[in-house]
């Protein structure tokens, strides 16, 4: 059985005032079936674990460099976030793609090195809208899954996160069928690379414009194991409602 996972992406948000949103969020949710994981801009991880060591959350990060160290000015080592209090990290979302130019391969060895430290690591992949209107939505998908995935991974350290990079922020969500569609199809090439097995512990989410609104319908499809939720997550008040539908469906 997949335990559920309700993965908040701060972005570039967050100063030390709104680390009282991790606190009312543990306290809110102290007995959440879910896990809850809360990815704050590297600035808040050691700050914020004060408020994740013995609740209900863990804390993520939203990158990595995939070096131990070096001569690498302003990055960031997978070691370096694990000592901040970081349990995972979120590697190849559209915005570092398009914003940093990051390819399949650079995510493939970020992945790496997060797993040989000891993160867990959720890697994000999507299509442009153009892409899902000339229907090649699958093929941007199974490439990005051959590409972006290193070979040594399991259920336990490997988060799949389908985010269609066209509904991002904007509002708009895919319909319930195009979701189906999407997980049904990464869980099969999962089971086809790795073995069902391993394949069938990888959890699945979906991120878009998830909100308290549509939250349980999306939950309700096959194969969506939980969400990565960007805006919504920033205040517990809009992440909470979040969390409780997970938790019920």
């Amino acid at each position: 059985m997949r335990r559920k996972l309700a993965a908040g992406n701060w972005k570039m948000n967050g100063t030390s005032a709104d680390l009282e949103q991790i606190e009312a969020l543990a306290e809110a949710h102290a007995g959440a079936l879910s896990e809850i994981m809360i990815a704050t801009p590297d600035t808040l991880l050691h700050r914020a674990s004060a408020f994740t060591k013995t609740g209900p959350i863990t804390l993520g990060a939203q990158n990595c460099h995939h070096r131990e160290s070096g001569a690498h000015t302003g990055d960031v080592s997978a070691e370096m976030l694990i000592d901040a209090g970081a349990s995972y990290v979120i590697l190849g979302h559209s915005e570092r793609r398009a914003d940093h130019d990051e390819h399949d391969e650079d995510v493939r060895s970020k992945a790496r090195a997060a797993l040989k430290a000891g993160l867990r690591v959720i890697i994000c992949m999507g299509e442009e809208l153009e892409e899902r209107e000339a229907d090649n939505t699958l093929d941007i998908i199974g490439g990005q899954l051959a590409g972006s995935i290193p070979d040594d991974v399991s259920g336990e350290t490997l988060v799949i996160a389908y985010e269609p990079i066209w509904a991002i922020g904007t509002g708009k969500v895919p319909s319930i069928a195009q979701i189906s569609e999407v997980h049904d199809f990464i869980r099969l090439r999962l089971e086809q690379r790795f073995g069902p097995q391993i394949a069938r512990g990888i959890r699945l989410l979906y991120g878009g414009s998830v909100k308290p609104a549509n939250a349980a319908e999306i939950f309700a499809v096959q194969n969506v194991d939980g969400a990565l939720v960007g805006g919504a997550s920033l205040k517990s008040a809009d992440f909470g409602p979040i969390i409780e539908a997970l938790d019920a469906s």
